[in-house]
């Protein structure tokens, strides 16, 4: 009996062990996927946003970047999800993931043909030809949108030779936020003094003291004034999360995708703090990890 007993208690230990090491195993892939996923979405969206703005001043005639009407080469929505055949960032939908933010990036391609001759790259990496008009410039559009199996994923948009497309970069996404370095100096200096997001940027657009006989020429005059004109840098956050079962039991816990200063003073700013407590029962035991950048932009926005 007391053999028997000590070898209960040998086997208990062990299994306990055992469980244990199988959680830490699981919990360290987990965080070493969430590591390479999160790389790899900074980078594509840092590529983007260094080539918004680009012109190509190569070509035989004026490029079309000299119109000063030009929509500029940053936009952005906050707490919304797209369509993935809508125009741009036209018809945006409500019910973000957790407040989840859109970025979209303007530049000229190069060369002729569908798809250009390969030198200027959307997100989804097929090529962008020269355009012919302001309208057929390149767009390289990240947003938040659920798949088909129920998981949130940070999709790359992109008009191809042949319509509007959107692909998958990384799966698992609690939230992605953005905000907008703005140079705010008079005059410019090129030198980002603030960073607000997409909703701040609009009210000061609104705000313009705008000149024309008609709507048409006041929507030209904001235009040529827009605020989206003044970005410097973008700065972008992303939360990400594991699989079922990859996190050891723990409280719930809060994230600051810009800081706690940032949360506390714009609590209505939607999704840059997470709290695991508000998710659904089945997000909250999973492995997180959240990823940060500040980016300049190389062209300026307009």
């Amino acid at each position: 009996m007391v053999s028997l007993a000590i070898g209960m208690v040998v086997v208990l230990v062990a299994s306990v062990l055992l469980v244990g090491a199988n959680g830490n195993y699981l919990n360290h892939g987990e965080s070493m996927r969430l590591q390479d996923g999160g790389r790899y979405a900074l980078d594509i969206v840092g590529q983007a946003v260094r080539q918004a703005g680009y012109v190509n001043w190569d070509g035989a005639t004026a490029p079309v970047a000299l119109v000063a009407e030009l929509e500029a080469g940053v936009a952005g929505l906050d707490a919304r999800a797209l369509s993935r055949g809508a125009e741009g960032i036209e018809a945006p939908l409500p019910g973000a993931v957790n407040g989840s933010d859109v970025l979209a990036l303007r530049y000229s391609g190069s060369g002729a043909g569908g798809n250009g001759d390969g030198s200027v790259l959307n997100c989804a990496g097929f090529g962008v030809a020269a355009p012919a008009s302001p309208a057929g410039r390149g767009w390289s559009i990240f947003y938040v949108a659920v798949g088909s199996d129920g998981e949130a994923e940070l999709r790359c948009k992109y008009r191809g030779a042949n319509g509007w497309g959107a692909d998958a970069i990384v799966r698992g996404v609690d939230s992605f936020q953005v905000l907008y370095g703005i140079d705010s100096d008079t005059p410019a200096d090129g030198t980002p003094n603030v960073y607000v997001n997409a909703t701040a940027l609009e009210a000061a657009d609104d705000a313009l003291a705008l000149v024309g006989a008609n709507a048409a020429e006041r929507a030209r005059e904001r235009l040529r004034k827009t605020w989206w004109k003044r970005v410097r840098s973008i700065k972008i956050a992303l939360l990400l999360h594991g699989e079922v079962g990859s996190r050891p039991e723990a409280p719930p816990a809060s994230y600051d995708l810009f800081g706690r200063d940032y949360s506390d003073a714009h609590g209505g700013d939607s999704g840059v703090r997470v709290n695991e407590a508000d998710l659904a029962p089945t997000l909250r035991q999973r492995a997180r990890q959240q990823f940060a950048a500040t980016l300049l932009l190389r062209n300026g926005s307009g």
